[in-house]
């Protein structure tokens, strides 16, 4: 790997221990990033929840300003003018009983699965397909519903889904490397925003302990969560 004399310098200056600001930190990360391939742009939250207790879980979604960079590839699960709306807002599959067919059968080709409510029941049969990997449609993130239209363009558009994990981390792709700094400054406010917002009323003490960016092959850069707050509160 050529590191550039540029990118040695700005390795040199950077402090892991450091906390930057986003913008600080999406310049060093954009100057850092030597791949041949666009990398993905994560961030990761640290919060002082304890997922065990259903009244501490924080899951929910958020539209991404300027979306993740990734296609997203939406299949819905629908009939009748249902499924007339949902091809009509771009999704890439749409139909009934035969999707749970070729699922069964070992396909999986989508990333998103959305459904009507009343499609609830014949999916019930993909529980454990679709659960094991995230992809069944729920009401919470917004995957069940009658507003078809809508949330097949919002996913299409980089609408993604968060939740915390065992270990009360939130982690979100929220662009590429090739992304303009303000686009991913724009991105990362609006995730930590929403995810500020998504406070538990139960969760005690700190809520925000730590927040970083990486990219796919990067450095985890450290945010300076405590100006970020103040920011976001103005």
């Amino acid at each position: 790997m050529g590191h550039s004399k540029k990118q040695q310098e700005v390795r040199a200056k950077f402090d892991r221990a450091k906390r930057y600001s986003i913008e600080e930190a999406v310049k060093i990360l954009k100057e850092l990033s030597y791949c041949k391939f666009d990398e993905t742009v994560e961030v990761a939250a640290r919060l002082g929840v304890d997922p065990k207790h259903a009244d501490q879980m924080v899951r929910g979604t958020v539209a991404l300003p300027h979306g993740t960079g990734k296609k997203v590839r939406v299949l819905v699960f629908a009939a009748g003018d249902k499924e007339t709306e949902a091809k009509e807002a771009g999704a890439d599959y749409v139909g009934s009983d035969e999707f749970v067919e070729k699922i069964q059968g070992g396909w999986l080709d989508f990333d998103v699965a959305v459904a009507t409510p009343d499609m609830m029941k014949i999916i019930g049969r993909l529980g454990k397909v679709l659960g094991a990997r995230g992809l069944m449609p729920n009401p919470k993130a917004g995957t069940v519903t009658m507003d078809v239209a809508r949330t097949v363009k919002e996913l299409k558009a980089g609408r993604i889904e968060y939740r915390v994990d065992r270990q009360a981390n939130v982690a979100v792709p929220i662009g590429k490397i090739s992304f303009s700094e303000e686009s991913l400054v724009e991105n990362i406010k609006t995730f930590i925003d929403i995810l500020i917002k998504a406070k538990p009323a139960a969760a005690k003490g700190t809520y925000m302990k730590g927040v970083a960016i990486s990219s796919t092959m990067g450095v985890g850069i450290k945010l300076d969560h405590q100006s970020l707050l103040a920011d976001l509160k103005r």
